[in-house]
């Protein structure tokens, strides 16, 4: 699987240029790769993460993301859309909102302790949702092969996961795992019911932040379990607000403590990316029962036949 990585492609608005068709079009060439996560796309203005970030944000953004489809399923290779909402991991330079999280607290990584964005409101939440869903229909419309929520990496609904900047006292409440992922439920569970049975739906998990009074793994292994009574097809694991890295270990596949966790207690595929370079490390993380696919990210960014390669040192 290759991995979502925002290579920052996109035109002012957020539309498909070009040269994000090119890239795609090089990465997916001769169909080795078996799935393609495209890189996250901002479900709404408030939600944007980056200048240049890919939009799904609007119904005129339809067209263009059906052109990348179009590409990557010509070279036959399967594509989902990731779905995200920066929370307070953005600047209103950027969004040109005031910057939003699950609590007025900073982010364990933020610069400016003192910049403390707005807590959501039930009304706030509920456009969140709506979002979501309507991000979903739009992936559905342009032709992506299922969606993905992206939860990780310190982004908003990571931020409703961790404890760390999870304060509430209401139903979404950072005192429990059971309020921690309630809004990624309700979101899970609206999806499902706009886009059918039928249509994959993953969830990338930041299933740790391997930091003091941070999420544990064994809260994602409540949630994932949980994720998948809700319609999750696919789970996609990776760091919370450690981001790509575990800090415990450069080992290749270094979440793999997490996909095995999670793996021996939910009936879905597990994905497991983690700095994983060479072909022979992977078939052994799947061989001795880490995950059900690999994702290659890194690898694949700099040398897009990686796939291709592996498949013939492995013959």
């Amino acid at each position: 699987v290759m991995p979502p990585m925002a290579i920052g492609e996109s035109d002012a608005h957020g539309a498909v240029s070009e040269k994000l068709c090119k890239y795609y079009d090089e990465k997916s060439k001769g169909g080795y790769i078996g799935l393609i996560i495209a890189e996250h796309s901002f479900i709404s203005p408030e939600g944007r993460a980056g200048k240049k970030q890919l939009s799904i944000s609007k119904d005129s953004d339809i067209d263009g993301l059906k052109k990348l489809v179009t590409v990557i399923h010509q070279n036959e290779t399967k594509v989902f859309a990731q779905i995200n909402h920066a929370g307070s991991a953005t600047t209103k330079e950027i969004t040109g909102f005031e910057s939003i999280s699950a609590s007025s607290v900073a982010l364990p990584h933020s610069k400016n302790k003192d910049l403390l964005p707005k807590e959501l409101t039930q009304s706030d939440i509920d456009k969140v949702i709506k979002d979501f869903v309507k991000a979903s229909i739009r992936a559905k419309e342009a032709g992506f092969d299922g969606v993905e929520i992206h939860a990780a990496h310190g982004y908003l609904l990571n931020q409703f996961f961790s404890p760390l900047t999870n304060k509430r006292k209401d139903k979404y409440g950072g005192n429990s795992i059971t309020g921690r992922m309630q809004l990624h439920l309700e979101i899970i569970r609206e999806i499902r019911h706009a886009v059918g049975n039928e249509y994959p739906i993953a969830i990338r998990l930041g299933a740790c932040d391997y930091m003091e009074n941070g999420t544990t793994i064994q809260d994602s292994v409540i949630a994932s379990k949980e994720f998948e009574k809700a319609g999750i097809d696919l789970l996609d694991i990776s760091g919370g607000f450690c981001i790509y890295r575990n800090p415990n270990t450069t080992e290749q596949g270094y979440f793999s403590d997490l996909s095995a966790a999670i793996k021996n207690e939910v009936n879905v595929p597990v994905i497991l990316t983690g700095g994983i370079v060479n072909a022979g490390v992977a078939e052994e993380l799947l061989q001795t029962g880490k995950a059900d696919l690999i994702g290659v990210g890194r690898a694949i960014l700099k040398n897009s036949d990686w796939a291709k390669q592996a498949m013939t040192s492995l013959s």
